[in-house]
């Protein structure tokens, strides 16, 4: 499956300057992970948000997003964004700082 290079280049951005990240190619797409953690990623023309289990429910409630739902069994924490919804460099900022709460959170691996 291909993914959206362009939306991929920007989360590259906007994440270039934090210590600890590193991309791997996951899903068919590319996740970018925070100290071995996956952060964000992308898959397809969508946007992989690892937002947490307590804050699923409101970041299922923002446009654009909905269950990230890859194996056939959803995945508890982590949400789907439409790519037209993260075409703004700040709705994408927004999402990145969402994830960063919850991932910034666990023990480096």
């Amino acid at each position: 499956m291909a993914y959206d290079e362009g939306l991929a280049h920007r989360l590259g951005e906007s994440l270039g300057g934090l210590p600890g990240i590193s991309e791997k190619k996951m899903f068919g797409g590319i996740a970018f992970l925070w100290n071995g953690n996956m952060l964000v990623g992308v898959m397809g023309d969508g946007l992989i948000a690892r937002v947490g289990p307590e804050a699923q429910e409101d970041a299922l409630a923002q446009p654009g997003a909905r269950v990230f739902d890859f194996t056939g069994r959803p995945m508890k924490g982590w949400v789907v964004v439409d790519g037209a919804a993260v075409s703004e460099d700040e709705a994408l900022d927004d999402w990145i700082a969402r994830c960063r709460d919850f991932v910034e959170a666990l023990p480096p691996k």
